[in-house]
Protein backbone atom coordinates (compact mmCIF):
# COMPACT_ATOMS: atom_id res chain seq x y z
CA UNK A 1 0.00 0.00 0.00
CA UNK A 2 1.43 3.58 -0.84
CA UNK A 3 2.16 5.81 1.90
CA UNK A 4 0.67 8.97 0.32
CA UNK A 5 -2.59 9.99 1.97
CA UNK A 6 -5.08 12.65 1.31
CA UNK A 7 -3.50 14.69 3.87
CA UNK A 8 -0.47 14.57 1.36
CA UNK A 9 -2.50 15.43 -1.61
CA UNK A 10 -4.52 18.52 0.35
CA UNK A 11 -1.13 19.69 1.00
CA UNK A 12 0.08 20.01 -2.50
CA UNK A 13 -3.04 21.44 -3.88
CA UNK A 14 -2.52 24.17 -0.64
CA UNK A 15 0.52 25.07 -2.29
CA UNK A 16 0.12 24.75 -5.56
CA UNK A 17 -3.39 27.17 -4.81
CA UNK A 18 -0.89 29.57 -3.96
CA UNK A 19 1.17 29.68 -7.28
CA UNK A 20 0.25 32.29 -9.96
CA UNK A 21 -2.94 31.13 -12.53
CA UNK A 22 -0.56 31.37 -15.25
CA UNK A 23 1.69 28.66 -13.98
CA UNK A 24 -0.50 26.14 -12.12
CA UNK A 25 -3.60 24.68 -13.08
CA UNK A 26 -4.72 24.21 -9.52
CA UNK A 27 -4.15 27.89 -8.56
CA UNK A 28 -6.95 28.20 -11.75
CA UNK A 29 -9.44 26.15 -9.91
CA UNK A 30 -8.81 27.24 -6.37
CA UNK A 31 -9.46 31.05 -7.67
CA UNK A 32 -12.72 30.08 -9.64
CA UNK A 33 -14.79 27.39 -7.55
CA UNK A 34 -17.61 27.12 -9.37
CA UNK A 35 -14.96 25.95 -12.22
CA UNK A 36 -14.10 23.79 -9.86
CA UNK A 37 -17.18 22.20 -8.73
CA UNK A 38 -17.80 21.36 -12.58
CA UNK A 39 -14.13 19.78 -12.90
CA UNK A 40 -15.12 17.93 -10.05
CA UNK A 41 -18.82 16.84 -10.85
CA UNK A 42 -17.17 15.72 -14.59
CA UNK A 43 -14.56 13.54 -12.72
CA UNK A 44 -17.15 12.36 -10.78
CA UNK A 45 -19.22 10.96 -13.86
CA UNK A 46 -16.09 9.33 -15.59
CA UNK A 47 -15.78 7.68 -12.52
CA UNK A 48 -19.24 6.34 -12.16
CA UNK A 49 -18.73 5.85 -16.22
CA UNK A 50 -15.58 2.71 -15.53
CA UNK A 51 -17.53 1.54 -12.43
CA UNK A 52 -20.44 0.77 -14.60
CA UNK A 53 -18.35 -0.92 -17.00
CA UNK A 54 -16.80 -2.77 -14.93
CA UNK A 55 -13.27 -1.14 -15.98
CA UNK A 56 -10.56 -1.12 -13.05
CA UNK A 57 -7.75 0.72 -15.01
CA UNK A 58 -10.34 3.20 -15.97
CA UNK A 59 -11.50 3.35 -12.62
CA UNK A 60 -8.29 3.65 -10.60
CA UNK A 61 -7.30 6.73 -12.57
CA UNK A 62 -10.66 8.57 -12.31
CA UNK A 63 -10.78 8.02 -9.13
CA UNK A 64 -7.42 9.81 -8.79
CA UNK A 65 -8.60 12.44 -10.73
CA UNK A 66 -12.25 12.27 -8.35
CA UNK A 67 -9.56 13.25 -5.35
CA UNK A 68 -7.70 15.39 -6.33
CA UNK A 69 -10.59 17.81 -7.68
CA UNK A 70 -12.20 17.56 -4.81
CA UNK A 71 -9.04 18.62 -3.19
CA UNK A 72 -9.25 21.76 -5.36
CA UNK A 73 -12.76 22.49 -4.80
CA UNK A 74 -12.28 22.19 -0.91
CA UNK A 75 -9.04 24.54 -1.55
CA UNK A 76 -11.43 26.98 -3.57
CA UNK A 77 -14.22 27.21 -1.19
CA UNK A 78 -11.47 27.05 2.12
CA UNK A 79 -12.92 24.00 3.36
CA UNK A 80 -10.58 22.12 4.92
CA UNK A 81 -9.67 18.46 4.98
CA UNK A 82 -9.29 18.19 8.53
CA UNK A 83 -12.84 19.65 8.61
CA UNK A 84 -14.64 17.14 6.48
CA UNK A 85 -12.26 13.95 7.92
CA UNK A 86 -13.98 15.46 11.42
CA UNK A 87 -17.22 14.89 9.56
CA UNK A 88 -16.55 11.41 8.52
CA UNK A 89 -15.43 10.82 12.45
CA UNK A 90 -18.65 11.84 13.50
CA UNK A 91 -20.71 10.32 11.30
CA UNK A 92 -18.71 6.70 12.18
CA UNK A 93 -20.65 6.73 16.17
CA UNK A 94 -23.60 5.70 14.02
CA UNK A 95 -24.48 3.11 11.10
CA UNK A 96 -24.98 4.31 8.05
CA UNK A 97 -28.70 3.55 8.04
CA UNK A 98 -29.29 5.44 11.13
CA UNK A 99 -27.19 8.71 9.59
CA UNK A 100 -29.16 8.59 6.86
CA UNK A 101 -32.07 8.16 8.59
CA UNK A 102 -30.91 11.25 11.06
CA UNK A 103 -31.16 13.49 7.82
CA UNK A 104 -34.65 13.34 7.45
CA UNK A 105 -36.98 12.53 3.90
CA UNK A 106 -34.92 13.22 0.56
CA UNK A 107 -36.32 16.16 -1.40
Amino acid sequence: MSGFTLADLAAIVAARAEASPEESYTARLAGDPARAAKKFGEEAVEAVIAAVENDPKALIAESADVLYHLMALLAARNVSLDAVMAELERRTAQSGLAEKASRGPAA
